[in-house]
């Protein structure tokens, strides 16, 4: 059963990717903005608790965050399918937690996949994608002050995955085919 994590900084690919790999595996793709989209428009307790922090402008709580995943996570088609989870966890705490709810509903993962991309490659990725989407808010300062927050957050992750000998770099500055390629090789 496939259970990677995917971590890499916004632009990397790695929500196409674990898309990609989902499908090709029959897994489910977990991704915190989707079972967060989806609790919010089912209207389930924490999505209308989530909404009363986005309507006022401000961050969900790790707290609900990480309630949508235990629910996630004990769903049938990931108890008895595998998972990609993608973007998540963000920080030490967080995977702290992740190791302590899989332990709780007896399950684990298999890999902490890092998708790598030089910074100046993901600024132009973003800022093309801020073109498609039509999204003014991201500027270039936007854009490089939100890569050094993920990489403040993120390297002790790293090392967190490194030290328990799970993490696996991949070169995601590639083709997508030949990126998915390797991913596809190291699941299977």
């Amino acid at each position: 059963m496939t259970r990677p994590i995917f971590l890499g900084a916004p632009g990397a690919g790695k929500g196409t990717q674990a898309q990609i790999l989902a499908a090709s595996c029959g897994i489910p793709h977990i991704s915190t903005g989707d079972i967060l989209r989806a609790q919010v428009k089912e209207q389930t307790e924490l999505g209308i608790q989530a909404q009363s922090y986005m309507n006022k402008g401000e961050l969900v709580p790790d707290s609900l965050i990480l309630d949508m995943i235990r629910a996630r996570l004990s769903q049938d088609d990931a108890v008895n399918a595998g998972w990609i989870l993608d973007g998540f966890p963000r920080n030490v705490a967080q995977a702290e937690f992740l190791d302590r709810l899989l332990t709780e509903i007896g399950q684990n993962y298999d890999l902490a996949i890092d998708l790598g991309v030089p910074q100046d490659r993901l600024v132009l990725r973003l800022l093309e994608r801020a073109k498609i989407q039509n999204r003014p808010d991201d500027t270039e300062d936007v854009i490089r002050r939100r890569l050094v927050v993920y990489d403040e957050q993120t390297a002790p992750l790293l090392d967190y995955y490194q030290h328990k000998g799970v993490l696996r770099s991949v070169d995601g500055d590639r083709e997508l085919a030949e990126v998915t390629h390797h991913l596809e090789a190291l699941v299977n």
